[in-house]
């Protein structure tokens, strides 16, 4: 069985009458393979018009482009025993992020002349004695060329990427368990029943992700919905509003914001705010912290939305005034945007340090402020991005003479599919990467069914 990513781009080499459409018809789409004898059909006088192959491969590699481009899954079903032609197929999907494999039909010469033989038009037998050797030189040097990988066909089944190797991870992690903790991202509240019900479901979903081993439990910062999660005009509670509420349902998991927009709220109000929530949960509240990015929710509400410099600055003195809200003491502040004539905030939070986690992957200004005043970043990505962005980490924490091990890896994601064993794989790929806690983001939140069904997963990483 080949697992392979949807969307990939798969070339199917090998000599005419080798079996490579009747294997794509088998495991594809029709709409997802490109031939090219279909092609000369389509600009010529039928699938052997050779005088119309030109038209046809200039066709051929415009809809490759194209399909590309919308990120599909596209087999090229032709001989592409031309090295020039592979190379260009490489170079496509590289500019388009999408991994390409090779599917390398062997040269079974006998099998090949026999359902040649049969063919309307049969390929003339010299073309076809030369096509084979080709296809047989090829087994010992195609592997150096740059595919993901050079396949031998067989059943196939697509998978989204973080699945291709999911499964062989998944025995890793039976056999060799590495510890992950997770924390459950509630980004939606548009559930059956309408804002009538959100309470109630609310005080459902909470307590049986506590149960279900999830340690911390987040929600978003923004005021409507934003695109890419849903439409704005569906329901979005206010967040620490919602900390409140999921303080009183709950009784073991950390509490935050993922994360809180930095333009939104005066900065030592902002510090009051996040104390009061660790007061009222008894000690478990995190301050997640970002730039803010969402132009229009301020426009909607009459906040300035400031230069990207300006927010950053804004950042960086909510990272060290908080501490000093927190803190012992009522010292004065001054910073690049705000002062603070008296940094007061009774009743201090109940832990000696609230956690700060700040969200963003910037390499040169949002890694180098987790180095030197957070106690956790969260990335997006997957493991490959996931280890470049620590190993970058390191070196500002290397900067500013400080431990990384301090700081707390997580990682958001959204869980939309996958049986268990894909899912436990895929997080053990993130905890490989160096994530130590994985927050989820249910796809089908609405009670508290999703969460229960993700206890195996956690029960994994026990």
């Amino acid at each position: 069985m080949i697992r392979l990513p949807d969307p990939c781009l798969l070339v199917l080499v090998g000599a005419s009458s080798c079996g490579k459409s009747h294997w794509a018809a088998q495991w594809f789409h029709p709409d997802s393979i490109v031939s090219s004898d279909r092609l000369r059909a389509v600009v010529g006088r039928g699938e052997r018009d050779q005088r119309a192959s030109k038209d046809a491969f200039e066709v051929l590699d415009l809809v490759v482009q194209k399909r590309l481009r919308r990120g599909l899954t596209t087999v090229v079903d032709s001989t592409a025993l031309e090295a020039e032609r592979r190379r260009a197929y490489i170079a496509a999907a590289e500019r388009h992020r999408v991994p390409v494999y090779a599917v390398l039909f062997g040269p079974d010469e006998g099998l090949c002349r026999a359902r040649n033989r049969t063919r309307a038009v049969p390929v003339p037998s010299k073309i076809l004695t030369s096509q084979l050797r080709a296809t047989a030189a090829l087994s010992t040097t195609i592997g150096g060329e740059g595919f993901a990988a050079v396949l031998a066909p067989d059943d196939v089944v697509l998978v989204p990427p973080p699945f291709v190797t999911a499964l062989e991870s998944a025995r890793r992690q039976k056999e060799q368990p590495m510890p992950l903790e997770f924390g459950l991202q509630i980004s939606r509240f548009t559930w059956p029943g309408g804002p009538d019900e959100i309470g109630s479901r609310l005080a459902a979903i909470a307590p049986a992700a506590e149960e279900a081993g999830f340690t911390s439990i987040w929600v978003m910062d923004h005021f409507l919905q934003i695109p890419g999660v849903g439409r704005e005009w569906e329901e979005m509670l206010d967040s620490y509003t919602t900390l409140g509420y999921l303080a009183a349902v709950t009784s073991r998991a950390r509490l935050g914001v993922l994360v809180t927009g930095i333009t939104y709220r005066n900065l030592a109000h902002l510090g009051k705010i996040v104390a009061t929530v660790d007061v009222l949960s008894g000690g478990r509240a995190m301050c997640g912290l970002g730039a803010a990015w969402f132009a229009r929710e301020h426009k909607l509400y009459g906040w300035e939305f400031p230069p990207t410099r300006r927010r950053y600055e804004m950042l960086e003195d909510a990272l060290e005034l908080l501490p000093l809200m927190w803190g012992p003491g009522s010292p004065a502040f001054h910073g690049r945007t705000t002062d603070v004539a008296e940094a007061i905030c009774y009743p201090r939070p109940l832990q000696e340090r609230i956690p700060i986690l700040i969200g963003g992957s910037g390499e040169r200004t949002t890694l180098r402020l987790v180095a030197q005043h957070a106690d956790a970043c969260n990335l997006f990505g997957e493991p490959d991005t996931i280890r470049h962005k620590i190993e970058v980490l390191r070196r500002h924490c290397a900067d500013v003479d400080r431990d990384p091990s301090e700081i707390t890896i997580t990682q958001l994601s959204s869980v939309d599919y996958g049986s268990t064993d894909e899912q436990i794989g895929r997080y053990r790929e993130l905890a490989d990467a160096g994530v130590q806690t994985a927050v989820v983001a249910l796809s089908d939140l609405g009670d508290s069914a999703p969460v229960e069904r993700f206890a195996d997963v956690i029960a994994a990483f026990r």
